[in-house]
């Protein structure tokens, strides 16, 4: 009888503590009561818990070169993914990484449309970084051995890439999938009172609450990405990171806020922190703080900030609150770069930001990431010279400047393989934009019209087609993207260690896929240097500053700046050298922006007027994408003084360096198939590449700015 009593009142004290337990979850959860921390304290933050992944590398078949003191300019992509990603495997990418980095390696993979994809010469470092959101996920859905496979979610994704089913005609339920299924199928949790709720509360793993959710294959696929990195790491000739995606945006507009993780060693996470975990950047930086403080140290590189709409770079913190001095020491401690330039379009300028810059109107995508229709993205905010202009602001308001970056492009390929080439290009979603009929540069063949209209109906894309001189094209959107863009460092040699470093320290450039080498220092005395010294490098080092670095007022002199960029062998001679300033009148607050031709090809010199270098005649034959022989440059280098120098502003000076105009890919994809360009699409472009600023610092003014503003609050009076 005692034994009965005592199971009974088991039972009640069980179910009464759980249902108190679920109330204070749900209390949590929903934001209606704070909970008293000795119930936080039952929590554990498992996404802190670190990992070594590495792995017992065989020995390379190459010597380590020695490192070089003066550094090397070492190209690579810090956004690639493969058939984890969620988006990658609906749009028929089977790859893995193992692929991914044979491919940067050199070797020829498969498009899932069965052609190859190859580079002209490999790389030099690369990083998968899969969408931490779901990763594996898709793939296990489609693969019919998983349990998960058996739930009624997954199966409109079983077997989505049986190869009978890889082709253009797929186009269209694939579409279908990634705009309508696949959200209602990750949203999707368990009742409030089921186990796997009150696991992720206590263990702080939101996405453990979701139906559609399998945490061991989730673990697995990271593992994995993991695994193959190190796996493929070769210090000294060929360098991997492992990395990921933070996949978030702005929940009314859609604003896009990605980054691209990077982690410093073979030891990580042991999963990704997720827009699951929370939306807001400044979460990430955290938990990356917290990794830092257990010795793994990451950096995170925005992206795609022109499809923003407008906040990125916006002049307030996530929730809307002024940003101070914390904010700014959090951000440029976890985001020392920024990503500028990639297949979705280019982030440097607009032209309605830059009216006065006849450059700025380049590979401009104006959409936000991902908006269905396609929705008009708003350029301030978004772009990353009126960034840098608006950190001076902010610092002329006392508040600190988030916004003092380095700049690297990357591919965000979602093929494994970035494409580069304008005269080889395959864009980057896989079955959805592998031909040039479905990216939009030759006409539609009569019997593709129709399938091509289902597939932007998925896309709830209101015009299909858009009816040109030539025919009817697709009007996919797929036109505004671009064969772009490496990341570039200087670094003493090819190792993690060395790369990551260049990374914080900002001695980063960008390029459009081009393999251009930019130097860029800043000083007092630059001008004593030879410039065909081969001691340059060196004496530059010592006597300046380099790119990502604060050049300071030194008793009020005028700083010199040194820019040496050199060719791409397999691209475009050198057109021009730009250094583009931004500047902050220290009696107004009022920013500015300059463009200075600084250096010009074919002997030519800069009209000191106009600050623009003469037309040095290159031109394209657009009948077969021939370039004007003999002009241009294969190196341009000198030293430069700001004629317009003011040493009580603050100001920011970056490198822009162009090549002489090629043919873009869409006048290679129409020219191929015996088509004239789109006429209205650009023909051609500029390849270009961008240096990380330098920051001229002034002396302290001694002027307090003084905002009209405030309130008085009760305990002001009371004090």
């Amino acid at each position: 009888m005692n034994g009965k009593k005592f199971l009974k009142g088991s039972i009640i004290a069980f179910v009464i503590v759980w249902i108190s337990l679920l109330i204070v979850i749900s209390e949590d959860i929903y934001d209606r009561r704070p909970v008293i921390s000795l119930f936080k304290m039952l929590q554990s933050d498992g996404s802190t818990e670190i990992v070594n992944f590495e792995v017992d590398n065989k020995k390379s078949n190459t010597n380590k070169p020695e490192p070089n003191i003066d550094k090397n300019p070492y190209y690579g992509d810090l956004h690639v993914h493969t058939k984890y990603s969620f988006d990658a495997y609906v749009f028929g990418v089977t790859a893995s990484p193992d692929d991914a980095y044979n491919y940067a390696k050199g070797a020829a993979i498969k498009h899932p449309l069965g052609y190859d994809m190859q580079l002209r010469e490999p790389l030099d470092f690369y990083a998968v970084t899969d969408h931490g959101f779901f990763m594996g996920m898709i793939q296990a859905y489609a693969d019919t051995s998983t349990d998960i496979s058996q739930k009624s979610f997954a199966e409109p994704f079983h077997n989505i890439n049986r190869l009978d089913n890889l082709s253009v005609e797929s186009a269209g339920e694939r579409s279908n999938l990634f705009s309508s299924v696949l959200g209602a199928t990750i949203v999707q949790p368990y009742s409030d009172l089921h186990p796997n709720v009150l696991k992720a509360w206590l263990t702080r793993n939101t996405q453990l609450a979701l139906k559609s959710f399998d945490y061991d294959i989730h673990k697995s696929a990271w593992a994995d990405i993991a695994r193959s990195a190190n796996e493929h790491n070769d210090p000294g000739n060929f360098t991997t990171f492992i990395g990921y995606e933070f996949t978030t945006s702005t929940d009314i507009e859609g604003g896009n806020l990605h980054r691209n993780v990077i982690f410093n060693s073979s030891k990580a996470p042991i999963r990704p922190w997720t827009r699951i975990d929370s939306t807001n950047p400044e979460d990430l930086w955290s938990w990356q703080d917290k990794l830092r403080a257990k010795g793994v140290d990451s950096v995170s590189i925005p992206h795609n900030s022109n499809g923003s709409n407008g906040q990125m770079f916006e002049m307030e913190t996530f929730y809307g609150n002024a940003i101070g001095q914390d904010y700014v020491e959090k951000r440029m401690r976890n985001e020392p770069i920024v990503e500028i330039t990639q297949n979705k379009g280019t982030s440097d300028t607009h032209p309605l930001l830059s009216p006065d810059d006849e450059w700025a109107d380049f590979e401009i995508m104006d959409t936000r990431v991902g908006s269905r229709p396609p929705t008009y993205s708003k350029p301030s905010g978004g772009y990353v010279r009126e960034a840098y202009l608006n950190g001076l602001t902010l610092e002329f308001n006392n508040q600190g400047n988030p916004y003092k970056f380095g700049l690297i492009g990357s591919s965000d390929t979602h093929t494994v393989a970035g494409s580069f080439d304008e005269s080889n290009y395959w864009s980057k979603v896989g079955i959805l934009d592998g031909d040039p009929e479905n990216r939009g540069s030759i006409p539609l063949a009569p019997e593709n019209r129709e399938r091509l209209e289902r597939y932007m109906q998925a896309f709830n894309q209101p015009v299909s087609t858009l009816q040109l001189d030539q025919g009817e094209y697709a009007n996919t959107g797929f036109t505004q993207w671009g064969a772009s863009g490496l990341a570039a460092v200087w670094a003493e040699e090819n190792t993690r260690e060395s790369i990551f470093n260049a990374f914080k320290r900002k001695e980063t450039f960008a390029t459009t896929g081009t393999r251009l080498a930019v130097r860029f220092f800043g000083g007092y005395d630059l001008s004593d240097i030879n410039l065909n010294s081969e001691s340059l490098v060196s004496e530059a080092y010592d006597k300046g500053v380099t790119m990502g670095s604060d050049l300071m007022n030194d008793d009020d002199k005028t700083p010199e700046f040194l820019v040496w960029a050199r060719r791409d062998m397999n691209g475009a001679p050198i057109q021009r050298i730009q250094i583009i300033k931004g500047w902050m009148d220290n009696n107004s607050g009022r920013p500015n922006e300059k463009v200075f031709d600084v250096a010009c090809s074919d002997g030519l010199e800069v009209d000191p007027i106009t600050n623009r270098c003469p037309d040095n005649g290159a031109r394209v034959n657009i009948s077969d994408c021939s370039i004007t022989a003999n002009v241009g440059a294969s190196e341009l280098k000198t030293i430069w003084k700001d004629p317009e120098f003011n040493p009580s502003d603050k100001s920011f000076y970056y490198v822009r360096v162009l090549e002489n105009p090629t043919c873009r890919w869409s006048t290679w994809d129409a020219i191929k198939n015996g088509y004239m360009p789109r006429e209205d699409l650009h023909d051609t472009i500029q390849e270009r590449a961008w240096s990380s600023p330098i920051w001229y610092i002034p002396k302290p003014s001694g002027v307090d700015v003084i905002p009209l503003g405030g309130t008085i609050q009760l305990r002001n009076v009371s004090n």
